[in-house]
């Protein structure tokens, strides 16, 4: 249907936000129907895909995510008599999207080891080489109850500033991308680092942290910002994408329907 009525280019983002949405499911990030992840479409109308609101992630499908505005309304009156929208639900997603030209994709996660690490007062510590990707690059935001407060947004997206994520306390995790696949990736592992935090805190003994100097160097050799590295990997990132999308097309192939 969608590839007669829609854009290549948009019909390549329905595609590839499907994709993330099957592999948040797959890699048990969900929240039952709760949760989104949205992708900026391209033009000056500010248009956005979200998911179809009630509908499990491992439901989402290319030609079933919805068209909104920045105000998170429906922008075509027959999708949204298809497939509502909560607006609500995209109060925090249209801060990001509006303070942020390159957060063409935002997603935010409940995950049990986010939340658990969203709770620590001392936020996520760069105990492993995975955590150290966020080092001096993740934002912290105070919860404020339910994000159903117009009034946050101001106080959110400072929070956020320039960083590729954030952990949302008493809340969630939250990470932005210039495409779905890098706000996926930057989710696997900021989710990843939480794990092994709640693993390494509750085994209660002493932890071993790196000092800045190694931690600040590892987030910029992972970043690809580190001139004195004598080997890089700047295909690292395609090449897990393309094996993600391989899983997809094995464990959900309907995904691009």
């Amino acid at each position: 249907m969608y590839a007669t009525t829609v854009s290549t280019e948009e019909l390549r983002l329905r595609c590839e936000l499907a994709a993330v949405y099957r592999l948040v499911a797959h890699f048990r990030m969900t929240d039952l129907i709760f949760t989104h992840i949205s992708v900026r479409l391209p033009g000056p109308e500010q248009h956005f895909l979200i998911n179809p609101y009630g509908l499990l992630f491992e439901e989402i499908t290319a030609s079933n995510l919805v068209k909104i505005d920045l105000s998170g309304r429906a922008v075509e009156e027959a999708q949204e008599a298809q497939h509502p929208v909560n607006p609500a639900g995209f109060v925090i997603h249209s801060a990001v999207h509006a303070a942020r030209p390159d957060a063409h994709c935002v997603l935010h996660t409940h995950t049990r080891a986010g939340c658990a690490v969203a709770a620590q007062q001392h936020g996520l510590l760069p105990l492993n080489q995975i955590s150290m990707e966020f080092y001096g690059r993740l934002g912290y935001h105070d919860y404020e109850g339910v994000a159903l407060n117009l009034a946050e947004q101001r106080r959110l997206v400072a929070d956020l500033g320039r960083h590729p994520a954030m952990i949302l306390r008493n809340h969630g995790l939250l990470t932005v991308g210039e495409t779905p696949a890098q706000a996926f990736l930057r989710m696997y592992y900021l989710d990843k680092a939480c794990e092994i935090q709640t693993a390494a805190t509750a085994a209660g003994a002493p932890l071993v942290v790196p000092s800045p100097e190694t931690c600040e160097l590892t987030a910029r050799q992972l970043a690809g910002e580190d001139d004195s590295s004598d080997l890089q990997d700047d295909k690292a990132y395609d090449f897990a994408w393309s094996a993600l999308l391989r899983l997809v097309e094995r464990i959900a192939p309907d995904y691009k329907d």
